[in-house]
């Protein structure tokens, strides 16, 4: 897990941009604007660096940018960061549901109290594996 540079291209694309990663293998994407295409780019690029370090795949150096000539008309280079280890942290923030169980009396009396089950078990299990 680190953070990373590398040169992209994006090119006019109808009816937006194609963002292209000349130095890693089928990392592409695109956006209907600038701004979108960037944003997109930027995901790729770490979803792609991501899968490549859980692979133990070798992550090839960046190209210098005056070694990228775009082919396309109206096409322009610019460096994409990626943080590998913030994007991870980003990923795994999404909520996985969990079936448990307690007894029944603990379920009367908590759902009496109006207490969130979820907030309550999240914050229980920083405490037991120390993550405060």
């Amino acid at each position: 897990m680190a953070k990373y540079c590398f040169p992209a291209i994006i090119a006019p694309d109808e009816p937006g941009f194609m963002v292209t990663f000349p130095d890693i293998e089928n990392c592409f994407t695109s956006g209907e604007n600038l701004v979108e295409a960037l944003e997109m780019g930027e995901d790729v690029l770490n979803l792609m660096l991501v899968v490549m370090e859980d692979d133990k795949k070798e992550i090839p150096a960046p190209s210098p940018l005056n070694n990228i000539h775009p082919e396309e008309p109206g096409a322009l280079v610019t460096l994409i960061l990626a943080d590998t280890t913030a994007y991870r942290k980003k990923i795994s923030n999404m909520a996985v549901k969990k079936t448990l169980s307690i007894p029944q009396w603990l379920n009367t009396a908590a759902e009496a109290a109006n207490v969130n089950f979820s907030q309550t078990l999240q914050e229980a299990l920083t405490v037991k594996l120390g993550l405060q």
